[in-house]
């Protein structure tokens, strides 16, 4: 069987996935979370007893490892978030002979640290934004800012991202309180108070692409998705493909993702983030921004469009699979599959006055999913379930795809589908998203 080291709406996802296949799973949760539904799609679903509560129970190796042992698992599915880019949680499970449903230790090692990752990209010729590639001091951070004539800055945790630890620099006067915010952050977020520097893009768009590596000398890629749409440095909409990629820039970003990875000896799902300049049509606008070595909250739109469970193919890989044998070896032309899909994330919150949100807590008295042709919704809601604070605030992922070529078709879908939601007792997005 296999051990997934998750909750929500992404262990239904892992449970479903091998369901389908006959692979037997076991859930685990904590003590404040006997009410997600994760509990009810497993084969098995193990109380993590003494772990603790909320997240930390997520994240506590022995006590998943403990579990894994008992069950008589042979593979562990972390899904994301939680211990899914623990270098050390990974190589325990190796050492304990079981197979790690991702890439091995020594990938997430490397794509863990921006600075190796950096490296990497630069060996291979991939481009990167003007920066350096290891920590920097005050001293170092200031005469960076001085080399790049006027043009504003960005301060980053070397150690982890998710939007914390990051503060943009306009001007020499800010510089020095952001640079201090920043790694207090980092060490408050990550352990780890070191910060890089690199020349900030202004209006950048954010593309990434969704990479397949076998392990075994197959690396394929299931083209992009535009993750422009961002609110408080999180993703909330997501599109593939890119509605407004030039080919020529497509096949860039394609090859040079694949390219990447093929340099890491990885193994499993990759998604490679790059960074698009809006202001420039020119194709070299572009730079790497990060690897992240495992499956992402928006893997659900790629599988729409090129019809590809991107879970099973994980689990194939694992199981000694190639792309060849899959039949996903050569994805063809740079030109993506007709049609585009959208994936909205729907976040339990409260809008305040000035803009930004606050996530929102309480009893769901109603909760109807929408339906229909092209309509997927990957969620853990139920009318009854009540919410806790001690865990992250996403409740359902709305995803919608349409054949037709033009991208309004899949636009009016979604909107339609957002309006059928009928979620009751607690706040959510859906209102922001509506207005956009």
């Amino acid at each position: 069987g296999m051990l997934v080291c998750n909750r929500g709406e992404v262990a239904i996802r892992i449970c479903r996935a091998a369901a389908e296949l006959g692979i037997r799973t076991v859930a685990v949760y904590s003590e404040d979370d006997t009410q997600s539904l994760h509990t009810k799609k497993a084969d098995v679903a193990v109380l993590l007893a003494g772990a603790g509560v909320g997240a930390s129970a997520y994240l506590n190796q022995e006590a998943m490892l403990e579990v894994a042992k008992q069950q008589g698992c042979s593979a562990v599915h972390c899904g994301y978030g939680f211990l899914s880019e623990n270098p050390d949680f990974v190589a325990s499970v190796e050492e304990a002979g079981l197979t790690f449903i991702g890439p091995p230790s020594t990938a997430i090692k490397l794509f863990g640290d921006k600075t190796k990752a950096r490296e990497l990209a630069q060996s291979v010729g991939v481009p990167l934004l003007p920066g350096t590639t290891q920590a920097v001091s005050l001293e170092e951070a200031k005469e960076f800012f001085e080399s790049l004539d006027g043009e504003p800055m960005m301060i980053k945790a070397l150690a982890g991202g998710g939007g914390r630890g990051m503060r943009p620099v306009f001007v020499q006067d800010e510089l020095e309180a952001a640079f201090e915010r920043c790694q207090s952050e980092a060490l408050g977020a990550f352990g780890d108070g070191a910060v890089f520097v690199e020349k900030l893009m202004v209006k950048p768009r954010h593309i990434e692409v969704q990479v397949l590596a076998d392990g075994q000398g197959g690396v394929t890629h299931l083209y992009e998705r535009e993750c422009s749409v961002q609110r408080q440095n999180q993703k909330v909409v997501e599109i593939a493909p890119s509605p407004s990629l030039s080919s020529s820039l497509r096949e860039r970003l394609l090859s040079d993702a694949i390219k990447l990875v093929r340099a890491a000896h990885y193994r499993s799902a990759a998604t490679v983030e790059f960074l698009v300049d809006k202001e420039m049509a020119d194709d070299s606008a572009y730079a790497f921004m990060e690897v992240n070595p495992r499956l992402q909250v928006e893997h659900t739109i790629t599988e729409e469009i090129c019809d590809v469970d991107i879970v099973q193919t994980q689990l194939h890989i694992a199981a000694g699979a190639t792309l060849d044998t899959l039949g996903l070896a050569e994805v063809g032309s740079p030109e993506p599959p007709r049609g585009f899909a959208i994936q909205c994330r729907v976040n339990l919150e409260t809008m305040q006055a000035d803009g930004t949100s606050e996530p929102a807590g309480g009893v769901l008295t109603q909760y109807e999913e929408p339906g229909g042709r092209g309509v997927r919704v990957d969620s853990f809601g139920y009318a009854g379930y009540e919410t806790s604070p001690n865990f992250d605030s996403l409740l359902a992922k709305l995803i919608c795809y349409s054949s037709a070529p033009d991208y309004t078709s899949a636009v009016s879908k979604t909107r339609r589908a957002l309006r059928e939601f009928k979620i009751a007792g607690v706040e959510t997005n859906i209102p922001f998203m509506l207005n956009m």
